[in-house]
């Protein structure tokens, strides 16, 4: 059976960048009549802005929305990431690094602790050693994508200093824990997904199929993100922004889908979803 999953942050209410990844994934999940999950995110606990779940979940009920299952919040699953990394460590493939932010300066991480393992007592973040030179998967949309892992990644942290587990390692653990088939996510994401597909192979864990949507951007060319301060869509017409959405996403509905009821509308752009005409840009102007 097809498992799709949309995983917000809550780091604040859903924008309508957020809400056009959400159809897609929403659409490609129904279409094949497959089960659609809703994670929350909330692993950054520091970011993590209070009642913004809550806020979320109403937001996707109220634009049609409505999940199979029950949340899962990864704040709740230390235990799971915990025997994740046992297993990494086991297989000797982690290790401490007490580099800071200053000595790497943005560069690919170039091995300095895996070489020179520190003997002082200091904070520490824990990397995975990267052994595979190049991987490559075929994404539903974007075609095939291939990255040097030893290049273009290097060793990538799983545990953070401040003993927070990293995002690659938990939506690895959740999606397999899941049974995710399909993840259908922004393009922002895109870059993330040979690092999870490393750590799904040592894990032994099923690698799920990827679609990545063209991410909005705004009129200056900054993508649509609580961190650029997009508007927010708690309060705005629910089927207007839909057939919006869909309309971005290269489907073609009747113009008067957007006077119709819920009801009709998700039943055409069900009906009528094509992956194959959304947009291959990575990146759209809204």
């Amino acid at each position: 059976m097809y498992i799709g999953r949309f995983a917000p942050s809550p780091t604040g209410s859903l924008h309508f960048g957020s809400l056009v990844t959400a159809v897609g994934s929403y659409l490609h999940a129904r279409q094949q009549d497959g089960r659609w999950l809703v994670r929350i995110e909330d692993l950054d606990t520091p970011r993590v802005v209070k009642g913004a779940d809550k806020a979320i979940l109403s937001t996707l009920h109220r634009f049609g929305m409505d999940w199979d299952g029950e949340i899962i919040y990864q704040s709740q699953r230390q235990r799971a990431y915990q025997d994740a990394l046992d297993s990494l460590i086991s297989q000797q493939l982690i290790y401490p690094c007490t580099c800071t932010r200053q000595r790497l300066k943005g560069k690919i991480y170039d091995g300095y602790c895996r070489n020179n393992p520190s003997t002082e007592n200091q904070p520490y973040a824990l990397r995975v050693k990267v052994n595979t030179p190049t991987l490559q998967f075929s994404d539903h949309l974007q075609g095939m994508i291939q990255q040097n892992m030893l290049t273009d990644i290097g060793d990538f942290i799983v545990k953070r200093k401040d003993g927070l587990f990293a995002y690659q390692l938990a939506v690895v653990v959740d999606d397999a824990e899941q049974g995710v088939t399909d993840v259908v996510r922004g393009c922002d994401l895109l870059d993330t997904t040979t690092r999870q597909l490393y750590l799904q192979q040592l894990l032994d864990y099923p690698c799920p199929k990827y679609t990545h949507l063209p991410i909005m951007m705004n009129a200056d060319g900054l993508k649509l993100s609580k961190q650029n301060h997009a508007p927010i869509i708690d309060d705005q017409p629910v089927l207007p922004l839909l057939h919006q959405a869909i309309t971005i996403l290269g489907q073609n509905p009747p113009k008067d889908l957007r006077y119709e009821s819920m009801q009709i509308f998700w039943d055409w752009a069900i009906d009528n979803w094509c992956l194959e005409n959304v947009p291959l840009q990575a990146e759209i102007k809204v």
